[in-house]
């Protein structure tokens, strides 16, 4: 049975661990990150934003009740399928859901909101590439950080015990900070064995990019930036 290594943050790594099982392989959980709560307060959200945008389900899962419930009678654009389940569970009572990609929810949603103002519920940690866009096309958009991402430490000891000794055959990576923290053991004297024949499996280029100088060869890369893409990579490459 292939062994999968799962990096992403809980809830979302039990998830796809049990994807994982009911389609055959072995999951093995080791969250590189963390997601934690911030101080977002309904203030921070302008008096005239005329629609929401949320490009993570964590933006949702963290922010604050008072917060969701200034803002739960806007329009919704969610980045995907994930996100708009989040907003519609917190209270959201008009969602939008796009196809996965926030570069292309944001050229979706200009157009309509070009000289407004959006509230973007967001992390501490993200891309510029959404908010740029939707300033370049003069939506102005206000980023309400609900939460923050930050890299959990393992000693070698920790991972040598995950992995039972043995070498692991897969890795998935649905963040540059993960990847980056993975580049950072695989680097590691003590753990080099156990990936050195290791493939991985990234959500997009940019968080392959983000593993240096691993080799490309070694590396996959889903279609979608979305989990049912990159399962289903993971299944070809079987």
């Amino acid at each position: 049975m292939v062994r999968v290594l799962v990096t992403r943050p809980e809830p979302g790594a039990s998830r796809t661990a049990r994807r994982l099982q009911d389609t055959g392989f072995l999951p093995i959980l080791l969250p590189l990150t963390e997601t934690v709560a911030l101080p977002a307060e309904a203030g921070a959200v302008p008096d005239n934003a005329v629609a929401v945008a949320i490009t993570s389900a964590n933006a949702v899962r963290h922010a604050p009740k008072g917060l969701i419930a200034t803002v739960a009678a806007l329009p919704c654009h969610a980045v995907g399928k994930r996100t708009a389940e989040a907003a519609r569970a917190a209270g959201f009572l008009s969602v939008s859901e796009g196809s996965g990609d926030a570069e292309a929810l944001a050229s979706a949603i200009a157009g309509s909101l070009s000289g407004k103002t959006i509230a973007y519920l967001c992390g501490r940690v993200r891309f510029a590439t959404f908010e740029e866009r939707l300033e370049a096309a003069a939506v102005h958009v206000r980023a309400v950080e609900t939460y923050d991402t930050i890299a959990l430490d393992y000693s070698d000891a920790d991972i040598i015990e995950r992995l039972a000794g043995r070498p692991v055959e897969t890795v998935l990576l649905y963040s540059t900070k993960a990847a980056e923290a993975m580049r950072i053991l695989t680097g590691r004297s003590a753990l080099h064995d156990l990936f050195e024949s290791t493939r991985f499996f990234a959500l997009s280029g940019r968080i392959a990019a983000a593993l240096g100088d691993i080799s490309s060869e070694g590396i996959q890369i889903a279609k979608e930036p979305d989990e049912e893409a990159l399962l289903a990579l993971l299944q070809k490459r079987r």
